[in-house]
């Protein structure tokens, strides 16, 4: 529990600070739209979609342990890639350091978000990936701060500043600066990220064993499964982790940008992811004492969806500083759902868990859509508008596996 905990604490890092990313390169590419600024969110979480079924492949060879530290290794090429991308200041291979690094992590979910939920009874599965999710969001909340002292520092003067030059080289001269910002950073997480790799290789982690089959019913019921794609509520699951994962981003990652849309200065903006992460950390502390004990992990993914849609309208009908509030609180909503998801959608797959399990985390390319559907409408529509839209069907439909979706083809 304390080796994947610490595991789960480097995911939260790294993929938090792509909230601080999207308006840092904005800013240092000048890149035009929000749709253009989206495409960090996009990079980063198509990895996961390309790779899920190659990672379950890798870890069938290696093992879970094994593929962990390989995923480390993999995250450190690609934040060594932020390196000559931040030197020749080119968005596309920030965002090629983005799609490895995620590639990486991948790898790492496919592994460690199973092993968390088979090591104990799957009825209390929720509560230890609430564990793991205080772990994540613990890291989540420190690595926008400390990324945005770095690069995002009297921000909006070096953004006035740079608007109001009109003298080619001298704005240059700015960019260049601002753009080196990022090399300290990326250097020594690539340096941690390979020592982790390496002190997990070393590691006492036990490997489980899934390939046996469940005893009884279950082992009848799985021996009359040849295929991963006979476990409804498996695939009725990924579309579920596809559409929470949707709105995290959107809450934690796209929250800068609807401020920013308000008029709101970059100064305050570059904080508002870390008001979703500490709401999301709220509601982890919640399911630890509540799940089994109090809730059932379905009762808390259907509450959580009720939230979901009341936060969502209340953003939507106010304005300024409430309507951020509101947005931060989906946090809250957003908390338990992955914790309820995914041992409801991996529930009995027995020797399809690693395979199950990948698709599941294909599923997480839903943080590259939904950003970037967002994106595209608030250029068309009213921001408040886009975002609403964009959010309400994603909860509907995660409570509709909440209530109906998690039993199909169950008997």
């Amino acid at each position: 529990m304390f080796i994947i905990g610490f595991l789960f604490f480097i995911f939260g890092f790294v993929t938090w600070l792509n909230g601080s990313l999207i308006q840092f390169l904005k800013l240092v590419c000048q890149l035009k739209t929000d749709v253009q600024a989206f495409f960090v969110t996009f990079a980063f979480y198509m990895a996961y979609f390309f790779l899920a079924i190659p990672s379950s492949l890798i870890l069938k060879r290696t093992g879970f342990k094994k593929g962990m530290a390989l995923g480390l290794l993999v995250m450190a090429i690609g934040s060594i890639i932020f390196i000559p991308a931040a030197k020749e200041r080119s968005f596309g291979l920030f965002l090629t350091g983005l799609f490895i690094q995620g590639m990486g992590l991948a790898l790492l979910q496919t592994a460690s978000n199973p092993y968390i939920s088979i090591i104990g009874p799957i009825e209390s599965a929720a509560q230890r990936i609430s564990i793991m999710g205080i772990c994540n969001k613990i890291a989540g909340i420190t690595s926008p701060l400390i990324l945005s002292a770095v690069l995002l520092s009297n921000a909006s003067a070096i953004e006035k500043k740079i608007e109001a030059t009109t003298d080619t080289t001298a704005k240059e001269e700015l960019l260049n600066a601002l753009s080196g910002r990022v090399v300290t950073p990326y250097i020594i997480l690539a340096i941690v990220l390979a020592i982790l790799a390496f002190m997990l290789l070393k590691s006492p982690l036990p490997e489980p064993e899934l390939e046996k089959e469940e005893p009884g019913a279950a082992q009848n019921t799985l021996v009359s499964k040849t295929s991963i794609w006979q476990f409804p509520h498996l695939l009725l699951g990924a579309l579920c982790i596809f559409l929470y994962v949707g709105v995290e981003v959107m809450a934690g990652d796209a929250i800068g940008v609807y401020g920013k849309s308000m008029g709101m200065p970059l100064d305050e903006t570059k904080y508002f992811t870390t008001f979703t992460l500490i709401a999301m950390l709220m509601g982890y502390v919640v399911g630890i004492f509540t799940i089994p004990k109090f809730i059932s992990q379905q009762t808390a993914l259907r509450s959580s969806a009720i939230l979901g849609i009341l936060f969502s309208f209340a953003a939507f009908v106010t304005h300024g500083y409430t309507a951020i509030t509101f947005i931060a609180l989906l946090g809250l909503a957003n908390a338990l759902m992955w914790p309820a998801i995914w041992p409801l959608a991996i529930d009995k797959l027995g020797k399809f868990t690693k395979t199950g399990s990948a698709l599941l985390v294909m599923g997480i390319a839903g943080g590259a859509i939904v950003p970037l559907l967002y994106g595209m409408l608030k250029d068309k529509i009213a921001n408040h508008q886009a975002f609403f839209i964009c959010m309400l069907p994603c909860y509907l439909y995660i409570l509709y596996y909440a209530m109906k979706g998690h039993k199909a083809g169950r008997k």
